[in-house]
């Protein structure tokens, strides 16, 4: 007789933005002559950039030759895409070898995947509050999970403590939901702590390229140390607007062992039995990217959702709400006004301004009494959203 794996009973019944989409979707249903603005889900608005499409499209013209076609490629990435991936590190002096970077179809996937590298019976260390997938994936696994407080009073910015144990510790930053940033001296302490414990750090980059700031580091990899603990996860969906189109790459060192093998290895095994690859067409527009006039036309969409951001500070500002992010980061984390729970003030700025955003709570329980905000609108929507919400708060 099938059993099942009896860890799914452990998770809440429904995956945070599946929640938030379906109470949108119910008020919309009861009230359809409201139009309802979404704030919510980080899901980009901007088309791909020119030079994406034309790559593509050319790509696509390949697929119709038969001298020219593609078939299966290699799970772990075509050599110009990752030759290309390299580049775009070393501009910021990070040097790579293209065997240690994976090609694959987005963050999620791979930071859910990588660990099947790794032994159930490892103490992962998450903060909290946090990206619902790192808490599920591990939950799903059975781990032993603890937790690390991200709060006003360390500018949601949590670094080791004494008495601390882990092997695997999850690091984001610039952080979703929060926005807030790691400097060179923080992650540098969190690099230091994993090589004490023989830890690893999976480290999500996703955001890296809204980085304004450039006294901050864009990858752990900046930082001494970090080549021996940690591996590096990142994403074109927030970068270049691949969130339908799906392509991202993880970075294992080839110094990184755990039980004295080396888990670059272990991930190509993984990565060569269970996962086929990310299309050619993808591959070649994702290495358009990174060209000199691909991370122009990026930079131009990037700089309209800081714009956005902007809009939303500006108002958080004249209401005199506590917030961060916004100017590194795509997400605005503030606090609920009037003490408010974040579910409450998830339906009182539905109801009130037809205008929807993230519980904190469901990001974990250090969320509660905060909620997030995206850029990810287009800037009129964005207006007129904090329009209302600046109406209502008052």
């Amino acid at each position: 007789m099938a059993s099942v794996n009896s860890n799914y009973n452990n998770l809440k019944q429904n995956y945070l933005f599946y929640e938030v989409g379906q109470r949108a979707k119910k008020y919309s249903g009861q009230n359809p002559d409201k139009k309802v603005i979404k704030l919510g889900i980080g899901d980009v608005t901007l088309p791909l950039a020119p030079v994406v499409v034309e790559a593509m499209k050319k790509a696509a013209d390949d697929m119709s030759k038969a001298e020219t076609f593609k078939g299966y490629g290699p799970e772990q990435g075509y050599g110009f895409l990752k030759d290309a991936i390299a580049g775009y590190y070393a501009r910021r002096g990070v040097r790579l070898s293209t065997d240690e970077i994976f090609v694959s179809d987005g963050a999620k996937s791979d930071l859910g995947n990588i660990l099947d590298i790794f032994g159930k019976d490892n103490r992962v260390l998450i903060p909290d509050p946090v990206y619902p997938v790192y808490v599920d994936t591990n939950t799903m696994d059975g781990r032993d999970i603890s937790f690390v407080d991200a709060n006003i009073e360390n500018g949601f910015l949590p670094l080791p403590q004494e008495g601390m144990k882990a092997d695997i510790i999850y690091l984001c930053s610039p952080d979703n939901p929060t926005g807030a940033a790691y400097n060179k001296e923080q992650l540098k302490k969190w690099v230091d702590f994993a090589n004490a414990q023989s830890a690893v750090i999976l480290f999500d980059a996703a955001y890296e390229a809204f980085v304004a700031d450039e006294n901050l580091p864009h990858s752990i990899f900046e930082i001494d140390g970090a080549r021996t603990c940690a591996i590096e996860f990142c994403s074109l969906s927030k970068t270049a607007g691949f969130t339908g189109t799906r392509c991202g790459y993880t970075v294992v060192p080839n110094e990184l062992e755990a039980d004295g093998v080396k888990l670059n290895k272990l991930w190509l095994r993984r990565q060569t039995t269970k996962f086929n690859g990310v299309s050619y067409i993808v591959q070649r527009g994702a290495e358009a990217v990174f060209s000199d006039e691909g991370i122009r036309q990026t930079r131009e969409n990037i700089d309209y959702y800081r714009r956005n951001a902007r809009v939303i500070t500006d108002a958080l500002d004249r209401l005199g709400i506590w917030y961060c992010g916004g100017l590194n980061s795509p997400y605005i984390w503030l606090r609920c006004p009037n003490d408010m729970k974040s579910w409450d003030f998830f339906d009182y700025l539905l109801s009130e301004a037809n205008v929807v955003g993230t519980p904190g709570e469901g990001f974990g329980r250090c969320g509660e009494g905060f909620f997030r905000l995206t850029s990810f609108s287009d800037y009129d929507s964005t207006r007129e959203a904090m329009s209302r919400i600046e109406a209502l708060l008052k």
